[in-house]
């Protein structure tokens, strides 16, 4: 029985052990639920990723081409000024750095550009998704309940089974994710009782998490404002953005031992991200907005009031209301551990699978707006543009966009527009490709490649002034 679970973790990771071919170039989202999130508890706000259930997992095997020499966007003389600047380059060839002002579209420009039919929302559609992403997990922690004995000499089946089902789970954390973004159904009751339950079951608070995306979505890429993987800046420094203190320090200690302190930060810094990160920025909000303070998704006090309140107005309320689903879902956790005697079932049938579930959800949030080559802004410069396009689209497989509704690699879309349904992204990437070539980012880089590369890499920006190479408003990760 072991094998046949191990059968279906290793075709669940296949595209990722492949050779990092690029997949499917359809990448759109959106950042435009910013107007009006700040105060109103509107129970949708709406995300947008992927295609059609019949053609998404067919379609997701379409293939772009990695930029050429001749496609480089800085010529290798430029790139020499680059090195002797610190900046480095990704698969990105440089190309988000060479953006000018006068290339920044309006959010009504940049809807009109796109199909109207992208924002049709089909109950069906949705809720077939669900039940897909539902029914894989629930499937596969029942084959694991019923044939893989709970001993200690079967862990490479439990390890297999928690990788498997976390990244199955990963699927229903984003149908709940794509219900927080109104992108679900135009039925809100329906749309919020699937996020809601969703989430909840993932210990995910539906409401609380709902108002902080939706900032991350309105103000994202921003230096004070944003709300996640907000870099640590060094240099000129103004109020409200981080200055990393001691972390960096013992960054630069780490990088002066050569590649052996650069290997021991990289690993480190990946694990710590990857397996500690969710639970951190739901607790303290870790890499949120600076200008928030310490934050608690479970607690709508905590950080600063007023002004920059995280959850300010009735969205207090709407906090409390998604406490309740989470402490339902750990009283069952414990109910279940009671009634059995042991705490062992529900820590290797839910917990370990949570964990990797929290893995896929932080590893696609970081490298969906950061790498070497990706600029932040601060509140003088910042435009909403800037952030909806500082977005890139990366290459998971065709697997992995069937399981993960195209969350990555068609993020760009969402980013425009977080109401665009996952099933119609790829049709608004393809728009967005098409109109905004110069805007539009897709990395071809392998994600583990690049991973490695933001984990070592982005740590901290530098607003450079004197740059010969790059706009004098962009903040860049300098090494």
């Amino acid at each position: 029985p072991h094998s046949s679970l191990i059968s279906v973790f290793a075709l669940s990771m296949s595209p990722l052990l492949s050779a990092p071919r690029p997949a499917a170039a359809s990448a759109v989202r959106g950042v435009s639920a910013v107007r009006g999130v700040s105060q109103r508890p509107a129970l949708g706000l709406g995300l947008n990723k992927r295609s059609s259930l019949g053609g998404s997992f067919r379609r997701s095997v379409a293939t772009t081409s990695p930029p050429s020499a001749s496609e480089a966007f800085f010529t290798p003389e430029e790139q020499n000024v680059l090195k002797q600047e610190h900046i480095e380059l990704s698969g990105l060839q440089g190309k988000a750095l060479r953006i000018q002002d006068q290339d920044w579209p309006k959010m009504h420009e940049v809807y009109a550009n796109i199909p109207k039919e992208c924002w049709e929302k089909d109950d069906v559609k949705s809720m077939a998704y669900a039940v897909i992403s539902t029914a894989l997990t629930v499937g596969t922690g029942l084959l694991a309940y019923l044939y893989i004995p709970l001993q200690a000499s079967y862990w490479p089946a439990w390890l297999a089974y928690a990788i498997a089902n976390g990244t199955f789970a990963t699927g229903c954390w984003v149908i709940a994710h794509e219900c927080g973004h109104n992108a679900f159904s135009n039925n809100k009751t329906l749309q919020d009782t699937v996020g809601y339950v969703l989430h909840s079951a993932l210990l995910v608070p539906y409401f609380s998490w709902q108002r902080s995306h939706a900032v991350h979505h309105a103000r994202t890429n921003h230096l004070s404002l944003g709300e996640t993987h907000v870099p640590y800046v060094r240099g000129d420094n103004p109020e409200h953005i981080n200055k990393g203190g001691p972390k960096l320090k013992v960054r630069d200690f780490m990088m002066s031992l050569g590649p052996i302190g650069n290997i021991f930060y990289g690993v480190a810094r990946c694990f710590t991200h990857l397996v500690f990160g969710w639970p951190a920025y739901l607790l303290w909000g870790a890499t949120g907005g600076p200008v928030r303070g310490t934050t608690n998704h479970f607690n709508p006090w905590a950080g600063v009031q007023e002004k920059d309140a995280l959850f300010p107005g009735k969205w207090k309320k709407m906090v409390l209301f998604s406490d309740i689903g989470c402490v339902a879902t750990f009283a069952a956790l414990v109910a279940w551990g009671l009634s059995v005697g042991s705490v062992w079932p529900p820590l290797a049938l839910y917990a370990a699978p949570l964990v990797f579930t929290n893995c896929w959800l932080v590893l696609y949030t970081w490298l969906q707006h950061t790498d070497v080559d990706i600029p932040h802004y601060a509140k003088d410069t910042w435009v909403w543009a800037k952030g909806a396009f500082s977005t890139v689209d990366r290459p998971y497989g065709a697997i992995l966009d069937f399981l993960h509704h195209r969350i990555g690699s068609t993020h760009v879309a969402h980013h425009v527009s977080h109401e665009i349904p996952h099933y119609n992204a790829v049709k608004a990437t393809e728009a967005l490709k098409e109109t905004y070539p110069k805007l539009y980012l897709y990395d071809p880089t392998n994600i583990w490649v690049a991973l490695w590369r933001v984990c070592t890499k982005c740590t901290a920006v530098e607003r450079r002034t004197d740059s010969k190479m790059v706009e004098k408003d962009m903040y860049v990760f300098v090494n």
